[in-house]
């Protein structure tokens, strides 16, 4: 059967990777044409657009390469007319997606979408375009479910693939991994500040201002697949820090606390039980306006599913050097890391254990041989 993936960023397209690997292995027929990153492309299948060439962020940010969205979706159309697949698998992403979507269910074909949109944070109203469009929902976080419930819609909760991706590495030896990089005997603190430009050059500036204050420790960077070191270069200048690319998951596992970007990341963080300070600026208007679409008491996943302050946000005017400061110090100190270990672990309970992936290639396999 023909397959068609459209997945956006670096967690889209782990998740898509892994996915891809369970549908060859529920269907060894699987013609898969896809819209991701390496990962994906690593596992077979055909490439058809990379994510770097569409990583916009915020609403300011996406009306200045408006002519190039645009474009993106005609183009994709295009393509998934001419492939005619048997389905088409959207993994979120959902401002490019939801519009692909409403236009092949006009054109007639089977739509699968893993990995909800996010309308549970902002724009409910998006969930009767979704329950038009999309023909079977597999949903990650445990209170989607309840949450789409209340549109009367049913979807699958499969669980969270990054338990999978994150269970299934191979152990790094912390010693091995210091001397590789060069790093010395102190505890590292890891610094995640995103993956697109413009988050890392809202936000790194800020996390490595904090270095000289915490000279017991070592500063590491996890550098994002989809941007170069000399992006990173010019914003770490002569600053005492280390810089490790595309090994976030080894970096997070020999780490002793970590700056996050808020995200997936901070999910990814506390799964690997590693104490953070979650981090948000965005552009002015951008900020504005989704603080004003945004009814959430949280930005942080962690939180989220905990629906309670697992983790500390500082968000916007409160992302300033003193406030890391004083955060980081907290997290440092060994009763607030067991307070913060024991709300990691009943976190992955939440998240319903492993076998995402597998669970959702299995469904969609099966509801295509049954049509459902």
């Amino acid at each position: 059967m023909k397959y068609y993936i459209i997945a956006g960023e670096a967690s889209g397209d782990l998740h898509g990777s892994n996915l891809m690997k369970a549908l060859f292995e529920e269907d060894a027929t699987a013609d898969i044409r896809f819209w991701g990153g390496d990962l994906m492309q690593n596992v077979g299948g055909t490439l058809v657009s990379h994510y770097k060439e569409r990583a916009f962020m915020g609403f300011f940010e996406v009306i200045k390469n408006l002519t190039k969205v645009l474009q993106f979706i005609k183009f994709c159309k295009e393509d998934i007319a001419k492939f005619q697949p048997d389905v088409i698998v959207f993994i979120d992403n959902s401002g490019f997606n939801l519009r692909i979507a409403k236009w092949a269910k006009q054109q007639g074909f089977k739509t699968n979408y893993y990995i909800s949109p996010q309308v549970w944070a902002s724009r409910a109203g998006r969930v009767e375009d979704i329950k038009r469009d999309i023909d079977n929902m597999f949903v990650i976080l445990p209170f989607e479910k309840e949450f789409y419930k209340q549109f009367n819609y049913e979807v699958t909760f499969v669980g969270h693939p990054l338990i999978d991706a994150i269970a299934d590495r191979n152990q790094v030896d912390i010693w091995g991994f210091r001397n590789e990089y060069n790093l010395d005997e102190r505890p590292i603190i890891a610094i995640l500040p995103g993956s697109r430009k413009q988050e890392i050059t809202k936000m790194l500036s800020v996390m490595l201002s904090i270095i000289d204050d915490f000279k017991e420790y070592q500063f590491v960077i996890a550098g994002a697949p989809s941007q170069d070191f000399s992006f990173y270069k010019q914003i770490i200048g002569d600053k005492n820090v280390a810089y490790i690319n595309n090994k976030t998951y080894d970096l997070l596992s020999v780490s002793h606390a970590a700056l996050v970007a808020s995200g997936t990341a901070t999910l990814e963080t506390a799964l690997f039980k590693v104490p953070q300070v979650v981090c948000y600026k965005g552009g002015f208007i951008s900020y504005q306006i989704a603080k004003r679409i945004i009814t959430l008491k949280f930005i942080s996943l962690v939180n989220l599913i905990m629906d309670k302050e697992v983790v500390t946000e500082l968000i916007q005017n409160d992302f300033t050097k003193s406030n890391l400061i004083k955060e980081l110090s907290k997290i440092l100190e060994s009763n607030q890391r067991k307070k913060l270990f024991l709300d990691y672990y009943d976190l992955e309970i939440k998240l319903g254990g492993k076998g995402a992936s597998k669970k959702t290639a299995n469904l969609i396999v099966n509801c295509l041989k049954t049509n459902c």
